[in-house]
């Protein structure tokens, strides 16, 4: 018996394949729904800097009684402009320490200016760790909708 793969299922495969390497697996906008019924197994605090469109910062993940400090690399996807975010927040669905690097992924909503004022981000990884972090941003930001930070574990 002979298959026939259509070109839709294949386009639709393609695609899955390309978010999945993104680290974009979890489609589904993190949020509180995210998060029900857990409680928090860590926390965090960060600062993030954007200039000119290219990011970076430094934070603290408090896990298990120990503190390990990471840097972050991304940003406002698209971004360009100058601003400083101070945040802090909790960790959620995370087990190993192992699992907390990676790029963490937040779809905002409409492109547009962010501009200074209180930041409330929910941020997923790949492997399903949850980051909900609070703070101030001060500056101006494009935003395509789109957040993106990659942790690395110093």
């Amino acid at each position: 018996m002979r298959m026939s793969v259509s070109a839709d299922a294949v386009r639709g495969f393609t695609l899955a394949l390309l978010l999945s390497a993104t680290g974009c697996s979890n489609l589904a906008k993190p949020g509180p729904q995210s998060i029900a019924g857990m409680s928090p197994t860590g926390t965090v605090s960060l600062t993030e800097i954007i200039a000119v469109g290219a990011a970076g910062g430094k934070g603290t993940l408090y896990f298990q009684g120990g503190s390990y400090p990471f840097k972050l690399v991304g940003g406002v996807t698209g971004g360009g402009g100058a601003s400083n975010t101070e945040a802090s927040g909790d960790v959620y669905n995370l087990q190993i320490l192992s699992d907390f690097p990676g790029l963490y992924t937040q779809s905002s909503g409409e492109p547009g200016l962010e501009k200074s004022g209180p930041s409330d981000l929910w941020l997923r990884n790949k492997k399903g760790v949850v980051l909900h972090v609070t703070g101030k941003q001060s500056g101006v930001t494009l935003s395509l909708g789109r957040e993106e930070i990659l942790i690395e574990m110093l």
